[in-house]
């Protein structure tokens, strides 16, 4: 595995550990339908929660969450309407961001963007 995708699971866990501990059920681990990937599944309040996790060691190039793309929403939407229609499930659904900045062990940076993006946004 490379340091890459070490650094992205590590953001992962610490993300569905966030979650959890916020009262969030996860349902679904990167759960892939087609060309797209949905970091986690979680539902709270009667919603299913799609959360695109992003992970960087540094803030130099930018914030995490300004790495999502229009493409990548577009593909996350897809594949979000694909889950609830698999599973037969009727809630609301929300988009969130969670930004990880993994500087050093002892200083870890999460944050949570609750309704980051709305599908067709442009």
């Amino acid at each position: 595995m490379s340091k890459t995708q070490e650094t992205g699971k590590q953001g992962e866990q610490l993300a569905r550990e966030y979650l959890t501990s916020q009262g969030y059920k996860v349902l679904e681990l990167n759960w892939r339908y087609k060309k797209a990937e949905i970091d986690l599944i979680c539902s709270k309040d009667d919603q299913i929660v799609i959360v695109e996790v992003k992970t960087r060691t540094s803030t130099y190039f930018g914030k995490p969450e300004e790495f999502v793309s229009q493409h990548q929403q577009d593909l996350v939407f897809l594949a979000a309407n694909a889950y609830l229609e698999l599973n037969n499930i009727e809630k609301e659904l929300r988009f969130d961001v969670i930004a990880v900045v993994l500087e050093n062990p002892q200083q870890v940076k999460l944050k949570h963007i609750q309704d980051a993006f709305y599908p067709g946004e442009f």
